[in-house]
């Protein structure tokens, strides 16, 4: 799947993805989710952002999760 609305820049954020175009990270935009934000905080607080680039970012972080290898620890 295609993201073209998520960039990812070593010289911006750290390199973190972040909402072409701005320092916006999907990471941030999970946390506050996560925090019980809404869709219209989120663009009340982030005029840049659109309901668009939310749902992307979601979906990035879904792609990158279900893409994720889980390496079980040995127990000590």
């Amino acid at each position: 799947m295609k993201f073209e609305r998520i960039s990812i820049n070593p010289k911006v954020m750290m390199g973190k993805p972040c909402i072409k175009g701005t320092r916006i990270t999907v990471e941030l935009i999970l946390e506050k989710l996560a925090q019980g934000a809404d869709f219209n905080y989120l663009l009340d607080g982030y005029p840049n952002l659109t309901i668009e680039d939310i749902r992307e970012a979601i979906a990035y972080a879904h792609a990158v999760l279900t893409n994720e290898k889980i390496i079980e620890a040995e127990p000590a």
